[in-house]
């Protein structure tokens, strides 16, 4: 079975511009190899262990890169805002304190910057929700109960 990753347009530009990032360095590396590989010895070669390593990271990225982007399915604006979908804005409010969340694939979450997982169990929470309901969410800091306040 073929795995599908959930992006949204941006999350898709976001990897692109990694990728082409990525591509870029290849050259670099590869001439870094090469440098150390003039040093001598290949077995006590510091610089050539480590050149070696950096470009099986950015290979090895830009595989992870490639395959995501082959199977990729775009999170399309939500239709309607009634129910708290993939793609969808949620703001939060209890006690005077307001939260907002996009909610995304699992590829392109942020927690940091507000992007949660469909699959987190705050994703999990909101899913399928309307405004006005109340939603328990778990964290390893706080139980919270949040009332959703809006969906965009």
């Amino acid at each position: 079975m073929k795995k599908s990753f959930h992006l949204t347009a941006e999350g898709i530009a976001e990897l692109k511009a990694e990728h082409k990032e990525l591509v870029a360095q290849r050259g670099p590396v590869a001439e870094r190899i090469k440098a150390a590989r003039e040093f001598g010895d290949l077995a006590e070669n510091a610089e050539y262990s480590s050149a070696r390593q950096e470009q099986e990271r950015v290979e090895t990225r830009i595989g992870e890169i490639e395959h995501i982007l082959q199977n990729v399915e775009v999170i399309k604006k939500p239709k309607g805002d009634s129910k708290v979908q993939l793609g969808s804005r949620v703001t939060l409010k209890a006690n005077g304190k307001s939260k907002e969340f996009q909610v995304v694939g699992t590829v392109e979450a942020d927690p940091l910057n507000g992007k949660i997982s469909d699959e987190s169990p705050i994703g999990q929470a909101l899913l399928g929700k309307k405004v006005g309901d109340e939603v328990e969410i778990k964290t390893p800091a706080e139980s919270a109960t949040y009332k959703i306040a809006a969906i965009g």
